[in-house]
């Protein structure tokens, strides 16, 4: 009897392993496939149009539409969808720093907070007026106000997102943010935007940092440094925004709707006493932990670049089993009304990110 102790941990984990392991490696073969084409994109076309993030997506989505996986996957899908994406959550923090922030300048970054804090509001008030679910427009009032994918990808956890609604909103918002990138720098003549101004605007509207220096470097190397700072800045605010949403969105979380479990990016806990851990997940601490380690010296320079590699491959795997657990039909379904919401909400950031120029008077 003493003797079978010793071995119960090994042997449950490795009958875990085994559990996990057939969707897991359907994940990331979908994953080698994404980076795979975008790869192929950037020889072909000298930049990638659609990101591995996006790719994975729609790569796991056409497997899925083709082919419905068996039972003995699903374990290894909820794992890459929740587990791997809550890490990935957590090595993001380790690229945020404070000194980032306070470079930045009290007016300017003041704004930039009020900035995200109105688009946030107004972009989740014009998704419930277009009768999205709460959970899929908190999702697009992210992305729109943030920082496209990584935000959705860590606020999806947090609020107990279906894959539907993570997949839609990621596939809308990656889809216009190519189009940003592209009718952005219009604006230039249009409004008489100077390369300062056009630098704020670019960094407060576009989702990613790759996309805000292809928006600004037709423009003006100016545009490109106060878009890049501009943009940095407003990534910073996903850390707070996905601890409030942590704090204030136990309901969501608790709710019971999902018609397929296995294929849920959420935790929705049971009902009752909520704990601390419930209350603000462990991955958003331990991103906090990280951007704190990164702004006090304690993660080494070295460090820095292959933890941001890791984490954008783990987000690519996730993004893969959200789309492995997707029904097309349910995306299709919603499409009309969260492209509407996107577009809306873009145009609402775009009016209160022009507004701001004005009101700090940037020449």
């Amino acid at each position: 009897m003493t003797t079978s102790a010793p071995s119960l941990f090994p042997v449950t984990l490795a009958s875990a392993v085994r559990r996990v392991l057939p969707g897991l490696a359907l994940c990331l073969a979908v994953t080698a496939a994404a980076i795979g084409l975008e790869a192929a994109e950037e020889h072909l076309f000298g930049r990638a149009w659609l990101e591995a993030l996006v790719l994975a997506i729609v790569i796991g989505t056409a497997v899925r539409t083709a082919w419905n996986p068996g039972p003995r996957f699903f374990p290894g899908i909820a794992f890459g969808a929740k587990t791997v994406l809550e890490v990935a959550v957590v090595l993001l923090g380790a690229s945020l720093s404070v000194a980032t922030l306070l470079a930045a300048g009290p007016g300017l970054l003041v704004g930039i907070a009020a900035v995200v804090t109105l688009a946030i509001a107004a972009s989740y008030g014009i998704g419930r007026a277009l009768g999205l679910h709460p959970r899929l427009a908190i999702l697009v009032a992210c992305g729109n106000s943030i920082c496209g994918n990584s935000a959705i990808a860590a606020a999806a956890p947090v609020i107990g997102a279906e894959a539907e609604d993570v997949a839609s909103s990621i596939a809308f918002t990656a889809v216009l943010g190519v189009l940003v990138v592209l009718g952005l720098p219009l604006l230039v003549p249009l409004l008489g935007l100077s390369p300062m101004q056009y630098g704020v605007l670019a960094g407060l509207t576009v989702y990613a940092v790759p996309q805000v220096l292809a928006a600004t470097a037709p423009v003006a190397a100016l545009s490109v440094q106060v878009g890049t700072l501009v943009k940095l800045v407003r990534v910073l605010m996903l850390g707070p925004v996905v601890l409030a949403l942590s704090l204030g969105a136990s309901r969501l979380r608790e709710e019971t709707d999902v018609p397929a479990p296995h294929v849920t990016a959420g935790e929705r806990p049971k009902s009752g006493r909520l704990a601390l851990h419930r209350m603000v997940p462990w991955f958003i601490l331990a991103f906090l932990a990280m951007a704190g380690l990164r702004s006090a010296g304690l993660i080494p320079q070295a460090a820095l670049h292959p933890i941001a590699l890791i984490a954008n491959v783990l987000t690519i795997v996730s993004m893969a089993a959200l789309g492995l657990g997707v029904d097309v039909r349910s995306v299709a379904g919603a499409g009309a009304r969260v492209t509407l919401a996107v577009v809306a909400s873009l145009a609402a950031l775009t009016a209160v990110s022009l507004g701001l120029i004005r009101i700090l008077g940037i020449a």
